[in-house]
């Protein structure tokens, strides 16, 4: 058996103010060829298809379209919710979908799988959404979760006996935070508290294959432990990170081989860092002209209208981060001081803009015109 495993499409999520839903569609377009192409026999889906609980209208209709093509493929759909998503309004979906559409959203379904077969017999998909403690005690009577970490546990116990009593090839969908990675800096929601809610990896031992979802980087925690991260670029902070999806086989025995499968950047992100003299006027930018760009300005004081600037060169010119560099040193002096050591008006002017500009006064440019202005207003004072 043939799986693709992605995850955290986060439809409906925008870039710094941008839509993403036309790129992602492109992308998710993409990977329905990759699953055509490369005979893909399941696609599992691990958590975070929305990026919010009430999604607007277009954003159902592309995960509707995007279903619909996967399907048409002659691929099976396993998907399960993620903490973005709102599991009720998901789980509500699920019988409106075509045959072949596997939604998994409620904490009490765990440990009853949906099973598919191959030539050499059935494999078990046991989904576990996202499991808020609090409701997952609600469900499962008997049991007392106070952690995501104990909540796993409860559900991998669940899977586990029913994995016995089949047996069988088996794979388990989860959308939590597992054991040595680390998430995208302010990208993924945080679901931890401390180390409490850290999935240590010894509770996802027995599966064959365990597809996880949450982190938005794709990630090896073991052989048959692994995030596929986000289908798109969501944050300047993953860059660097490649984009795409693992394509997993099954044989008789269980897991044999795992490749990965890359997929295109529509936009790539880039972060140029110098004075804004530097990126609008160095040849060494010019590669960057149609990326969206994060542009962290490094004058030392404010310039005028920045952004516009920028986006004259750069029309993706999504954010910037003032990173100030070479101020003029505090010389302890109060601005009431310096005003009062300032013995002309020209002085005096010099010492408003260097305490308004943060240690930066005028350049000879403005001082010369400063001068002009000054001595023009004498003249015209001594005349009248």
């Amino acid at each position: 058996m043939r799986i693709l495993h992605t995850s955290d499409w986060h439809i409906g999520r925008s870039f710094h103010g941008h839509s993403t839903l036309d790129a992602l569609r492109g992308v998710l377009a993409e990977l329905t060829v990759q699953v055509r192409e490369r005979g893909v026999d399941v696609v599992v889906i691990a958590g975070d298809v929305f990026d919010s609980a009430t999604p607007a209208a277009a954003c159902y209709t592309l995960l509707t379209d995007v279903l619909r093509e996967l399907s048409a493929t002659g691929a099976q759909i396993v998907l399960t919710s993620g903490n973005h998503d709102n599991a009720a309004r998901l789980g509500f979906m699920a019988p409106l979908l075509r045959d072949g559409v596997h939604v998994i959203t409620d904490a009490a379904s765990v440990g009853t799988p949906v099973t598919l077969a191959d030539e050499h017999g059935p494999v078990h998909f046991y989904g576990i959404p996202y499991l808020e403690p609090i409701l997952a005690r609600a469900v499962w009577q008997g049991s007392d979760p106070r952690t995501q970490e104990q909540a796993i546990a409860h559900a991998m116990g669940l899977i586990g006996a029913d994995r016995v009593e089949r047996g069988g090839r088996s794979i388990v969908v989860s959308h939590c935070f597992a054991a040595g990675v680390e998430p995208s800096a302010g990208v993924e929601r945080e679901i931890r508290q401390g180390s409490l809610d850290v999935v240590p990896l010894a509770s996802f031992d027995g599966p064959d294959y365990v597809a996880l979802g949450h982190i938005h980087g794709r990630s090896r925690l073991a052989e048959h432990i692994r995030y596929s991260g986000a289908p798109l670029h969501y944050s300047f902070s993953e860059a660097d990170k490649p984009r795409g999806s693992w394509l997993v086989d099954l044989d008789a025995d269980g897991l044999s081989r795992v490749e990965w499968l890359e997929l295109s950047v529509p936009r790539p992100l880039v972060t140029l860092r110098g004075t804004l003299d530097e990126l609008l006027t160095l040849a060494e930018h010019d590669a960057h002209v149609d990326a969206w760009v994060c542009a962290v300005l490094t004058d030392a004081t404010p310039q005028a209208e920045p952004m516009r600037r920028l986006q004259q060169r750069f029309p993706f010119c999504a954010t910037i981060q003032p990173d100030p560099q070479g101020r003029a040193e505090d010389d302890g002096l109060s601005y009431r001081a310096r005003v009062q050591k300032a013995v002309s008006d020209v002085e005096l002017i010099d010492t408003f803009l260097s305490h308004v500009r943060e240690g930066d006064g005028p350049t000879e440019g403005e001082t010369a015109l400063i001068r002009e202005i000054v001595d023009t207003r004498t003249v015209a004072e001594v005349s009248a």
